[in-house]
């Protein structure tokens, strides 16, 4: 019945025409991400899930206004230009000094000069040497006296994406860091080349931090059994500026959707419902230090907090799902690895379960992490099966196209399937999680800093 009703009752198509093409880009905090968790209540209520809600935070945002490059000495020649998200407001003409990819080695013999110049940088880690995150090597730049920062885009054809300058998994958002702003493959070649004659550079970013309101949206089907436990299937709905988000994260969010419309049929139809109530989540504010989630988290499960609640025995979390086919889940924890997949040979479809090597904080299942809660990815792209063609987020070129309905189709079945097992697991039957939030804390200490690429 679940693959069946996935792909027989699908409503991808027009949620994605809706939150893509309709309502678009979804900054958090913005009137279309109001809109977007407006939407996504009325079509889980409509779905027939036992409730669904909006439950708005406070979100600390930013946004940027004009933002150029010039050359000063090139009759102010004009430069491809996009901030890096949360970059400060700058207005400034120095010399450009090339320091290629913010190597120790090569900041060291640049010295000097680097003080008070706009420094031209890498994205990509040096080839043969230990890699560095680029967040790192702003550090080491910003140390050494840089001005401002101009990243070069490693994409190719004038594809610029919206990035992040710093380290999520123990610092939180900035509003005094060296201000970055990036340029295209092909400019950055072009500043490259005439670096050697110290150009004058001008770098201008018109930039404003605020507070505003986001929402998270919230539906549960409760359980039959243990309607008192939880577990949470969830992605972020909103969009970096300007982009649409086919892939980052209208694929996950639909998928979360999807998921609880094919859960819900289940209970309307056959009268099946899950044994633990099953929460479906949708958060603002991810592209902005996992805000929403964070807000979440604290609400419902912070032993500080007024409202709290019994924590879920898992948070799957649902993030850019047109990069590849489900091939399993990934656990941030070790302690359900074998417990999780007995649960996936019971599906027949070869689904692996795999254990994060470090801690991960490219995504909303991380404040849960944080809290010590069990928290999973679904494993899409990383080592084998990526869509090069869904290679696409945090740019203009993200749009509805990026998705793979098909394959979408086959996540919510999946995806059902899987949690309707596990909800029927008693929670006295699970592996106890053994980590307490210091335990945690020392993990990401020790992991704060490293090149970890998200194997996901």
């Amino acid at each position: 019945f679940l693959m069946g009703e996935a792909w027989s009752g699908s409503q991808i198509k027009q949620h994605l025409t809706e939150l893509s093409d309709v309502i678009g880009p979804r900054w958090g905090g913005s009137a279309e991400d109001r809109r977007a968790a407006a939407y996504i209540r009325d079509q889980m209520e409509a779905a027939g899930v036992d409730r669904a809600e909006v439950e708005p935070f406070t979100l600390e945002t930013w946004n940027h206004g004009n933002v150029s490059i010039s050359l000063s000495d090139d009759n102010n020649r004009q430069i491809a230009a996009l901030p890096f998200l949360r970059c400060k407001a700058i207005d400034l003409t120095t010399p450009l000094v090339d320091a290629g990819h913010g190597s120790p080695h090569e900041v060291a013999v640049l010295g000097d000069r680097i003080q008070g110049s706009v420094v031209l940088a890498t994205i990509a880690p040096e080839p043969f040497t230990a890699p560095e995150p680029f967040s790192a090597r702003i550090v080491r730049l910003a140390e050494a006296g840089a001005a401002c920062i101009i990243a070069i885009e490693p994409k190719t054809g004038g594809r610029m994406e919206y990035a992040n300058s710093d380290e999520w998994l123990n610092v939180g958002p900035q509003k005094n860091a060296v201000a970055v702003v990036k340029t295209s493959s092909e400019d950055g070649a072009y500043l490259r080349r005439i670096a050697g004659g110290s150009p004058r550079i001008s770098v201008s970013v018109d930039a404003e931090y605020f507070d505003a309101e986001a929402h998270n949206t919230v539906a549960e089907i409760t359980g039959s059994t243990h309607p008192e436990r939880h577990l949470i299937l969830a992605g972020h709905h909103d969009t970096v500026l300007k982009s649409p988000g086919g892939n980052d994260n209208t694929s996950g969010t639909i998928g979360v959707m999807e998921t609880a419309r094919v859960m819900a049929a289940l209970v309307k139809e056959l009268g099946v419902r899950p044994g633990m109530s099953i929460r479906f989540a949708t958060w603002s504010g991810e592209e902005q230090h996992l805000q929403g989630a964070r807000s979440y988290v604290a609400r419902h499960y912070s032993d500080s907090s007024e409202s709290r609640e019994e924590k879920p025995l898992l948070n799957i979390n649902l993030d850019e799902l047109s990069t590849g086919h489900m091939k399993g889940i990934v656990l941030a924890f070790p302690h359900l690895r074998q417990f999780m997949q007995s649960q996936l040979d019971t599906m027949d479809d070869g689904l692996k379960c795999h254990v994060l090597s470090h801690m991960d904080a490219h995504s909303d299942h991380f404040p849960f992490v944080e809290e010590a809660i069990d928290a999973s990815i679904t494993w899409r792209w990383r080592f084998w099966g990526r869509h090069e063609n869904a290679n696409f987020h945090h740019e203009v070129g993200d749009a509805a196209n990026k998705l793979n309905v098909r394959e979408l189709k086959e996540y919510a079945g999946q995806l059902a399937r899987l949690l309707l097992r596990l909800s029927h697991v008693a929670p006295e039957d699970w592996p106890e999680n053994p980590l307490t939030i210091s335990d945690v804390n020392k993990m990401i200490e020790h992991d704060a800093g490293g090149h970890h690429p998200a194997f996901h």
